[in-house]
Order: structure tokens, then C-alpha cells, then sequence
């Protein structure tokens, strides 16, 4: 309780300078929680290459409000994806103490744990606004932490997608047979889904797709949504784009710090890494809103033909994502969060149906 009032009272103290630098503009006057401490150096693995830059920044993000928070003598080093590791090796890499820090999507890693979806997302889950009410004020950061011991590592939420887009096909979708046999670029549960709809599913890293695409060595793929999309220049290798993004409602990035690392901070230190997490997490999302309205208009105006899943695929999907998303509840792990994070959506989506979605039914028509 004590740290949770601090960073509270840290955020407020900023004057809302702290949660700016991620669209551009930097507060004159930054807070200083630490002089006189260690001069300490870390090195961050991020699963994402500079190229993807909505995702890439808010790494940057976090280690400059880091370095501003403790008067430069905490420094970290971004370490795109790639770089000095696999973009899919990052919670390994933790784990092992090869570097201090990773910035990543939990649900890279299913192999290891199905319960690590939660700390990402699932299909038909939390959206954004739900998902951070869930870890900052639910029981969902308590959970996954417990999950994350088994690896010796503590897990931060630092920047959220929102619902992402159905991503790009070299082919139109009219009904559920026309997913057959295509080889596509998804992650995640949604993946599990996709390979159950008779679709190939493969893993390629975020700056691969384009190649992937141009190659022909895939038919589709998903990535996050209209800015990094045209920004990767996804239109010119695909002509249908698709949504809604049904298998990421509500994407999160973790931030993942190796167990020992984070107990020998100070613990002001500590609480520089919670302020700053919590910046990129709102940041990260905050830029997503600004950039994709204007980038979708582009792309509606442009030779991309941009289409609604049809009806039979969605229901299809909503169908097999509960199938999968149960399946492992045998695990004690897995069913205690599966129960909690089930028993928010149902009580959260009734309230926003009442309130948000009324006034969204109305509003956007």
C-alpha cells in the first residue's frame, strides 16, 4: 500500500507533465525521486524492432522517465528486437539474467504456460479500458505475478493496442470456407483459433511481415492496427484489410524484470520503474487513439478494399475461442485467473453495456 500511495502521489506531483513525452511534448519540469543514489547501468531486450515504432517508443518511454526520475543514475539500454536477442527469446532471456529487462507480449510464450494469455490478451477478452481496470484495480497484476514466479520474473503493464485491426489478406473473405488452407501471421490464442478454423498459422516477428507478404510465403497477417500498418506499408503486398481484430480486444505489452535484479533496486529505484511503466502504459495507448483515426481515413481512401469479417467467420471464432480459452481450466493456475478475469468481463461489460455502449450505439449510430 505504501509504494502503490507513493507512485499515486508521484503521478499527481508531475502536474501532468509525466504522461505526455509519448505524443511528443515534454514537461519543462521533471520530478526527481532520486539523487545520491547508485549509478546503475541495465540493458533492456525488446521483441520489437525500431521500424515498429508505436511499440519500439514505448521502451524508449520508460527509460527516459526512468533516467529523468533518478537524475541519470539509473540508465537503461534499449536493445531493439533482433539486436542482442531473438524477438521471441525476451522472457528466456529475463529469466536467465542475460539481461536485466525485456519489453514483450506475454502470449509469445504459451508454450511455457497458457495462463501467460492473460497477462496479453485472449479472443473476445478485456478490452484496454478493461484490462488496466483489471491489473491496477482488480486482483489481475496479483495474479499474474504469482504466474510469473515460476519464471523469476515480475511482470508491469506498459502499453496497450486497444482493438486492434483483422489484419491483411491477399484474398476476400465472403464466408468461413474461405479461410481454408490460407497461411497467415497470428499469435497468441488467436492463433489456436485460426489453426482450428483450418487456417496454417506461422510466427513471424513484427519487421518480417512485409517481406513474408511481398514473398508470397503467407496469404495474411495480422499486426496491430492502421498507423504501424501504413507505416510498414502492408497496402502494397495485400489488398483486403480486414476487422475487427476479434483475438486481441485489448492488447497488452509487459514490461518483465528479472526476479533478483528487481530485489537488489533501492527501492526508490523500484518505485522510478512503476512510475514510468504506468507512463508507457498510458502513453503507448493515448498514441494508438491520436495516429490510427487519421491512418484509417488514408488507407479508406486509398486502393484498400476494407472489409467486416462476415458473420459466419465471427460467430464461428466466438464459438472456438471459448472452446480454447476453457480447455486448460484443469490447471489449478489457469482456472483461478481464467474465474477472475472472467468474473470482471461479465460484471464490467454489463455496466459499460449500460453506460458506454448505449451512448456509442447513439452517438456513433
Amino acid at each position: 500500500m505504501k509504494r502503490r500511495k507513493f507512485v499515486e502521489s508521484a503521478i499527481a506531483g508531475a502536474s501532468g507533465g509525466l504522461l505526455l513525452s509519448g505524443c511528443g511534448t515534454r514537461s519543462p519540469e521533471v520530478p526527481v525521486i532520486q539523487t545520491g543514489g547508485p549509478r546503475l547501468r541495465w540493458r533492456l531486450a525488446s521483441s520489437y524492432s525500431r521500424s515498429v515504432d508505436s511499440l519500439h517508443l514505448a521502451s524508449e518511454v520508460f527509460a527516459q522517465r526512468v533516467s529523468a526520475l533518478t537524475d541519470g543514475r539509473f540508465a537503461i539500454r534499449i536493445f531493439p528486437g533482433g539486436e542482442l536477442i531473438p524477438p521471441f527469446s525476451v522472457l528466456d532471456s529475463v529469466q536467465k539474467a542475460t539481461v536485466q529487462m525485456g519489453y514483450t507480449a506475454s502470449y509469445y510464450y504459451l508454450g511455457k504456460s497458457p495462463a501467460l494469455a492473460f497477462d496479453c490478451t485472449v479472443p473476445f477478452g478485456l478490452s484496454a479500458r478493461q484490462f488496466n481496470a483489471w491489473m491496477y484495480h482488480g486482483r489481475g497484476l496479483e495474479l499474474t505475478r504469482s504466474l510469473f514466479t515460476d519464471f523469476d520474473v515480475i511482470n508491469f503493464p506498459g502499453g496497450n493496442t486497444g482493438v486492434q485491426m483483422g489484419g491483411w489478406f491477399n484474398r476476400e473473405l465472403l464466408a468461413l470456407a474461405d479461410l481454408r488452407g490460407l497461411r497467415m501471421r497470428i499469435p497468441g490464442l488467436g492463433g489456436g483459433v485460426m489453426e482450428e478454423l483450418d487456417v496454417t498459422v506461422q510466427q513471424i516477428p513484427g519487421g518480417e511481415i512485409y517481406s513474408a507478404l511481398d514473398r508470397g510465403a503467407i496469404d495474411a497477417a495480422e499486426w496491430v492496427g492502421p498507423h504501424d500498418d501504413e507505416k510498414l506499408g502492408f497496402a502494397d503486398v495485400a489488398e483486403y484489410y480486414y476487422y475487427p481484430g476479434w483475438w486481441e480486444p485489448g492488447a497488452n505489452l509487459s514490461f518483465l524484470v528479472n526476479r533478483q535484479a528487481w530485489d537488489d533496486l533501492p527501492s526508490a529505484y523500484q518505485s522510478a520503474v512503476e512510475v514510468a511503466t504506468m507512463e508507457a502504459n498510458v502513453s503507448t495507448l493515448a498514441r494508438f487513439d491520436a495516429l490510427n483515426p487519421a491512418a484509417f481515413a488514408r488507407l479508406e481512401a486509398s486502393e484498400t478494399k476494407v472489409r467486416q469479417f462476415p458473420e459466419e467467420i465471427m460467430e464461428a471464432a466466438a464459438e472456438m475461442s471459448e472452446v480454447l480459452v476453457n480447455e486448460p481450466a484443469s490447471d489449478p493456475t489457469y482456472a483461478a485467473i481464467l474465474k477472475d478475469y472472467m468474473d470482471f468481463r461479465n460484471l464490467s461489460d454489463r455496466w459499460l453495456d449500460t453506460a458506454e455502449r448505449t451512448y456509442a450505439r447513439f452517438a456513433l449510430g
